[in-house]
């Protein structure tokens, strides 16, 4: 377990559900994860938290009006100065989806599209830092990019967000890098070249890891929820690994330590 009083530079710093059906989001994820869903703030457009023990680990909202929601989780990646980010996004070839917002004394975010058209957002902090644990059961794990144009992608969270990248393999049965914190975080989230994984139609996207621990119960119990699985628990050199959906679609991972 890591506990943080504030992202690192560029890192990963809050996740968010965008989901058509906010009863049951809150229902399944709070019963999986041991979660406590929050009420819907009106202040905030019916936007609510998930906590755990209190903590605040993820956020979740509905249809925004005639704005139907996707089923997707969206990350966003922590930025000392939002409007330098704007003009970043722009130059380094992304796009910008929905513009600069002030979330009261919370901080601001905007959404993006990375080079590749991966969605994400960014968020500068004001009273509301993000999640701030880590690695224990129910907590953000790991952050992942998979990407048909690596180099590319490399290039713009570098430019953007000031990532400093460590390879972990280069070759074209497996190439990853880390985004990797010299002041003590380690590293943070990853970038895999995933020209030969990813489906016809299925475009650049990030994927949230949440830890548990134990991956097989943890699939269990999604399965008993109402959920779906997309990739059955394996082991990895990373640990033991599922990818799983909720009932209304929108796809997760679950990462346990090897026993």
């Amino acid at each position: 377990m890591a506990t943080r009083s504030k992202a690192p530079l560029g890192s990963p710093c809050w996740t968010d559900l965008w989901t058509s059906d906010v009863e049951g989001s809150r229902k399944f994820y709070s019963e999986l994860f041991s979660w406590e869903a929050q009420e819907p703030s009106p202040e905030f457009g019916g936007y609510f938290m998930f906590t755990r023990d209190g903590v605040p680990v993820a956020g979740g909202m509905g249809d925004m009006g005639d704005m139907k929601a996707d089923n997707t989780w969206k990350i966003y990646l922590d930025t000392p100065d939002i409007a330098k980010t704007v003009v970043a996004t722009e130059e380094a070839g992304g796009q910008v989806l929905a513009p600069v917002v002030p979330v009261a004394d919370l901080g601001q975010q905007f959404v993006l599209l990375d080079s590749n058209g991966a969605p994400l957002g960014a968020w500068q902090a004001g009273t509301f830092p993000g999640f701030t644990v880590l690695g224990e059961h129910g907590s953000p794990s790991w952050f992942e990019l998979l990407t048909r144009d690596f180099a590319r992608a490399c290039d713009f969270y570098g430019s953007v967000f000031s990532w400093k990248m460590n390879a972990i393999s280069d070759t074209n049965e497996f190439r990853y890098s880390v985004m990797h914190d010299p002041s003590g975080e380690g590293d943070l989230a990853g970038i895999g070249d995933a020209t030969s994984l990813l489906p016809e139609g299925v475009g650049d996207h990030w994927s949230v890891y949440w830890h548990v621990n134990d991956a097989d119960a943890a699939v269990k119990s999604a399965k008993s929820l109402g959920g779906s699985v997309e990739q059955d628990v394996h082991d990895s050199p990373y640990g033991r690994l599922a990818a799983l959906r909720d009932p209304s679609g929108a796809s997760f991972k679950i990462r346990a330590a090897l026993a």
